[in-house]
């Protein structure tokens, strides 16, 4: 009996062991099924949507445009979040090696999940790390970002991550996994992507990060909010040093490695890209109203509109950022020097900046300048009463103000700043080359985070006797006349009725005094009022207006003999595109700032097509060149080849600039020295430079320091030492190409040199004086 006890026992346990094993299979392939389902359902969208091919083929990077010189320097970039695209051969070894070393040591050998580092973290509940691979990332950065922290939507959440990570890799190789990635990661202060980054933190492009750089962004990679260069630098050395350690551990680097770079201070050289500063700050704004007008008729090829924040488009652009830096240079360092004459006058003035206008037309100006402020814009839409607001403006308050010496805290009231800054004289300078139109330096204004208006292609200013050249072309033209002809200088009248002249009009030179006989160049050298007076009225205004047209000035100009002496607002591109027509052998080139449009896979999707146009002959531009040479031979542009000196020296900024190679150009001075003007050319180069303050009632008292030789030569000047300088520019030295078989007389008797210095030291005195 006993012996059959055991055996039924024996046969019970067998029984409850096989009842077991069914038991856990049945649970192991329902539960694996499940599994395969929820992840069939995942893959199909049936728990959110998924990518589709497309969207891995072509995730939305959401990338910044970038602005390229025809230099290959990046000028700036339109953006919501700063983000540019790199490919995996831009980026430096040292942080490829950094990164995978720190954030997946197994990359290479998984497919998209790491099945050691998910099992371990399982096992550890997540103590020992996550398990998350540079893919799975990637695929979290790309398409829902951080997630739930619902334990059952961030485990959905995971399983949609694995999908999307194993698609990934079937989809991109290794190398492009990892540009990808280093492309979309935010660092914060307004940098995605390790070459905004390395930009921002470093001031250099991402192949020239040494290996504590690339140590401190592959850092940031873990969490860029806490481990912020500049907000916690000795939390970021700490985690430099972590990736130091996971790099000496991988092999990469050996101990001494290590531990010298370890040792090294968190040393940054951090600037934050903004749309308010930088290099070609003015022309950036320029074109980006542009690019909003270009948008709207040219479309992509699915008919939608591009978006310049968020399409990664490569403006290839005619700016030379070697040329572009000589010009901004040029103009601070001379304006700077400039604005301080500028407040010793200002001192005497009780109505400062303001010259000889009335209370009412003082209160007129300001009242303008407050209700176009962001504090009026504000306070209206607060719905804050006039009287409110204008009562605002009396009260002191802290600000930052802008100086020569750098930004300033302050404490004034709204409506001693608007009065503080209509003191600071402003300034516009396009450079061109003549045979191609292409724009090689703009700057637009002094410093556009304080002052927004763009001198150049914005705001037309009257042009004084730059204008004068446009009417002695018509002479020669017109006339047949030659530099050489000689006529009088003397007393003049246009009597009423004659040219549409409603009053007599007699134009006087700036001293009063006339010369008697004098050749057309010298007339022009020395800007003689009554000269250009009497040649257009040989001519008649509306033929100087058609050829001013024709040289591509767009603005109104009247048909009256005034025109002659510069009463017509133009803007400095214009004049710059006009006076390039004379070096162009009389071929007038629309200026053009643009070569090429690529979209962000690098298809050209747009390029300009070149404007030109005959304007005149050969014969006549070159004549008009040598009549132009004639300024800065003898005349009030020759403090360019003197050393002497002279009244206002000390504002000459660059002075002396020695000039031995020809250079055309002509001053130009306005009524009561409001503007101040300098056109200079040489054979591959032609430079327009304006300055004035923004109300023509903010100025200077004399011509001493507000005539165009003072005020706006100096710019040009210095500008064209430093572009002397650096040879790779290539800015010519040479002659002007002198037409075959010219059949103008062009040379003329030079006086001797002597008599050209003294001339020299009294050109303030033969400048014009134009109303």
């Amino acid at each position: 009996m006993a012996v059959k006890k055991n055996n039924n026992k024996a046969n019970n346990v067998e029984k409850d062991i096989n009842y077991y094993k069914k038991k856990f299979w049945k649970v192991f392939f329902y539960g694996l099924g499940g599994i395969m389902v929820f992840f069939l359902f995942a893959s199909w969208g049936l728990f959110g949507s998924m990518p589709s091919f497309e969207d891995l083929e072509n995730p939305d990077s959401n990338l910044a445009t970038e602005i390229i010189s025809s230099d290959g320097v990046i000028l700036g970039k339109y953006f919501e979040k700063n983000r540019s695209q790199l490919k995996y051969s831009d980026l430096p070894k040292n942080l490829v090696d950094a990164l995978v070393a720190t954030e997946d040591e197994r990359f290479y050998e998984h497919s998209g999940i790491d099945g050691r580092g998910t099992l371990r973290a399982i096992a550890s509940m997540g103590t020992s790390g996550g398990a998350s691979t540079l893919t799975q990332q990637l695929a979290k950065q790309l398409f829902h970002g951080e997630g739930s922290k619902f334990l059952p939507f961030r485990i959905v959440q995971k399983i949609k991550e694995w999908i999307i990570a194993i698609r990934l890799e079937r989809q991109y190789t290794k190398n492009e996994i990892i540009a990808m990635y280093c492309n979309v990661y935010d660092f914060g202060n307004y940098s995605v992507g390790v070459s905004s980054a390395a930009q921002t933190y470093f001031s250099k492009a991402p192949k020239d990060l040494t290996i504590d750089e690339s140590a401190i962004l592959v850092g940031m990679f873990k969490n860029s909010g806490l481990y912020n260069p500049v907000k916690n630098p000795q939390g970021v050395k700490n985690r430099r040093n972590v990736v130091l350690s996971q790099m000496e551990k991988g092999h990469i680097i050996t101990k001494d490695q290590k531990e010298k770079l370890q040792a090294l201070p968190i040393t940054l050289k951090f600037k934050l890209e903004s749309h308010r500063e930088g290099t070609a700050t003015y022309f950036r704004e320029y074109l980006r109203d542009y690019m909003k007008k270009w948008a709207e008729t040219n479309k992509k090829a699915d008919g939608s509109d591009y978006d310049i924040y968020k399409d990664g488009l490569k403006i290839y652009t005619t700016i030379d950022s070697r040329m572009q830096l000589h010009a901004e240079e040029a103009v601070e360092k001379h304006m700077a020097n400039l604005q301080e004459q500028f407040f010793i006058e200002a001192k005497d003035n009780k109505n400062a900046p303001f010259v000889n206008i009335s209370e009412a037309e003082t209160q007129r100006i300001l009242k303008q300048a407050m209700k176009a402020s962001y504090r009026w814009t504000v306070m209206t839409e607060l719905e804050k009463s006039e009287e409110e607001i204008i009562a605002s403006f009396s009260k002191k308050t802290k600000m930052k103000v802008f100086t020569w010496k750098g930004e300033r805290d302050t404490i004034m009231t709204p409506l001693d700043s608007i009065r503080y800054y209509k003191h600071f004289l402003q300034s516009g300078l396009m450079a061109m080359e003549p045979q191609t139109g292409n724009i090689k330096a703009w700057v637009g204004g002094i410093n556009y985070k304080y002052f927004q208006y763009d001198h150049v292609g914005q705001g037309a200013r009257q042009v004084g006797s730059t204008f004068k050249p446009f009417v002695y072309a018509t002479a020669i033209e017109q006339l047949g006349m030659s530099p050489c002809d000689t006529i009088v200088d003397g007393p003049f009248m246009i009597r009423k009725g004659r040219h549409n002249v409603t009053e007599d009009w007699e134009p006087r030179n700036s001293n009063n005094s006339y010369r008697g006989m004098v050749t057309l160049k010298q007339g022009l050298a020395n800007s003689i009022n009554t000269i250009s007076a009497k040649l257009i009225d040989k001519t008649g205004p509306e033929a100087v207006v058609e050829l001013t047209h024709k040289l591509g000035v767009k603005s109104e100009i009247p048909a009256q003999p005034s025109i002659a002496l510069g009463a017509v607002d133009i803007t400095v591109e214009d004049m710059v595109a006009a006076y390039g027509t004379f070096a162009n052998q009389g071929v007038y080139v629309k200026p053009q700032f643009i070569t090429r449009i690529e979209d962000k896979s690098g298809v050209v999707i747009y390029e300009p097509i070149p404007e030109s146009h005959d304007v005149l002959n050969k014969d006549i531009a070159f004549a008009v060149i040598k009549l132009l040479e004639g300024v800065t031979e003898s005349g009030s542009g020759a403090r360019l080849r003197t050393q002497g000196g002279g009244s206002g020296d000390n504002r000459w900024t660059g002075y002396p600039y020695m000039f031995t190679n020809p250079i055309a150009g002509k001053t130009g001075t306005t009524q009561n020295q409001s503007d101040g003007w300098f056109m200079g050319m040489v054979p591959n180069l032609v430079t327009g430079v304006w300055v004035g303050c923004e109300d023509r009632s903010a100025r200077f008292k004399s011509l001493t320091y507000g005539q165009g030789a003072t005020a706006a030569l100096p710019i040009w000047g210095y500008f064209m030492k430093l572009c002397y300088e650096d040879q790779n520019l290539k800015v010519s030295k040479e002659d002007f190409d002198r037409p075959p078989n010219l059949s103008i007389k062009v040379d003329c008797y030079t006086r001797p040199a002597a008599v050209v210095k003294d001339t020299t030291a009294v050109e303030q005195d033969t400048e014009e004086f134009e109303f």
